[in-house]
């Protein structure tokens, strides 16, 4: 009977070591050799929400990274530009006149802008920004297809939604 208890009793603390209370060997890590704190996480995640079209997930994303660094260009430019594609411009907004005086003379700022006056329908601006972005760089890609964009937008009419409905 003794040598029963005896060994219900080692069973008993056997089994507390590994409960569900206690530390594993994992959750434990020794971080000392961690050179520095990973506050791009949440910034390289928005980036690729954002070129997978999921534009609410990196607004989110892109707002977190703001918290973490909050003067981060490559984060403001990202938020401007997932809050211009949820049609939130009073946050896009916001954040351009915070990257105007960071990185207002820089094609990146020209392409978002002129871009976000584009979704706006504020052609003339849009144009304005959109030709400063290709005088910096005419081989740039980005700023060819922003002017062809525009041109496209100037030649096909905008209509409202219920135009058709009398034919």
């Amino acid at each position: 009977m003794r040598l029963v208890v005896a060994a219900l009793l080692i069973l008993g603390l056997a089994s507390c070591e590994e409960s569900s209370f206690a530390d594993g060997l994992f959750s434990v890590k020794d971080t000392s050799n961690r050179s520095y704190y990973p506050d791009d996480d949440p910034l390289v995640a928005a980036k690729v929400q954002f070129k997978e079209g999921n534009y609410g997930k990196s607004y989110t994303l892109f707002d977190k990274s703001l918290d973490v660094v909050p003067n981060d260009p490559a984060a403001w430019l990202g938020f401007a530009a997932s809050a211009d594609m949820l049609r939130r411009f009073d946050k896009a907004d916001v954040a351009y006149k915070k990257l105007q005086p960071v990185i207002g003379n820089r094609i990146e700022f020209h392409n978002n802008y002129g871009y976000s006056l584009l979704l706006r329908g504020n052609l003339k601006g849009a144009r304005k920004h959109f030709l400063k972005a290709y005088e910096m760089d005419p081989a740039n890609e980005i700023a060819a297809n922003n002017l062809e964009l525009l041109r496209n937008s100037i030649n096909f009419p905008k209509r409202a939604s219920g135009d058709l409905k009398g034919i």
